[in-house]
């Protein structure tokens, strides 16, 4: 049997018994979920260097996220996540470059999806984005706009200021984008995605459409710009 449908079930057994001791009881159950899940993420990196040749040194071990929470700063007490994800990023999961992500979880409770961009970016480096995009607003509209984007990666997936930053005019044309504080473009995931086992060839294909997006992103972050 194709193992998706064990991992959605052994999500939400999790969510209803999000402890260590459930967990102990389960572990082999859990390890042998991780092991599908793993050989699934490297297919579908395998397939990306096809089109991106920098994620040559990047794999599963290297791009998937532990089960386990960190707890330090956190209200909520409960150890383990109750999904999986990825991060794939050329030069590793923390260079701090945009790159792409991918999760899923229980259906009904959590909102699996692929997405791609920058998040968590430093108050310096948003200026420098800001500006680049402001800059070179044909370009960045040109890749947002595009009909692949809005057919796969129809959402923005971004936190957004109430006004428009300190320096801009607040009837700026691309006021849009200066209130972002993140930039990020999603495709959220129905249960049915990941039954269908070839959804890592499909992810892979589908993130390719993120490719003109993700290297404007890290393009700007390197380059020079004078007017900040």
């Amino acid at each position: 049997m194709y193992y998706i449908s064990e991992l959605y079930n052994f999500f939400a057994e999790l969510s209803a018994n999000n402890n260590r001791e459930w967990f102990a009881a389960n572990r082999a159950r859990y390890d042998s979920l991780r092991s599908y899940w793993m050989d699934d993420i490297d297919r579908m990196i395998d397939r990306m260097k096809v089109w991106e040749p920098g994620l040559e040194n990047q794999n599963a071990k290297s791009c998937a996220y532990r089960i386990n929470r960190n707890l330090r700063f956190s209200q909520d007490k409960t150890p383990y996540k109750t999904h999986f994800g990825a991060s794939i990023h050329v030069g590793g999961r923390r260079c701090g470059n945009a790159g792409y992500y991918l999760d899923i979880g229980y259906p009904g409770e959590y909102e699996s999806g692929l997405y791609g961009g920058l998040w968590e970016v430093e108050p310096l480096m948003l200026r420098k984005l800001r500006h680049a995009i402001v800059d070179n607003i044909e370009e960045f509209e040109d890749i947002v706009n595009a009909p692949d984007m809005l057919r796969d990666f129809p959402g923005w997936c971004s936190s957004t200021l109430k006004t428009i930053p300190k320096g801009w005019d607040r009837n700026h044309p691309q006021a849009e984008y200066l209130r972002m504080t993140n930039y990020g473009k999603m495709r959220l995931c129905p249960e049915e995605y990941y039954l269908n086992p070839d959804w890592p060839m499909r992810s892979a294909d589908l993130f390719h459409t993120l490719k003109p997006f993700i290297d404007f992103l890290n393009y700007s972050m390197t380059e020079e710009i004078f007017s900040i």
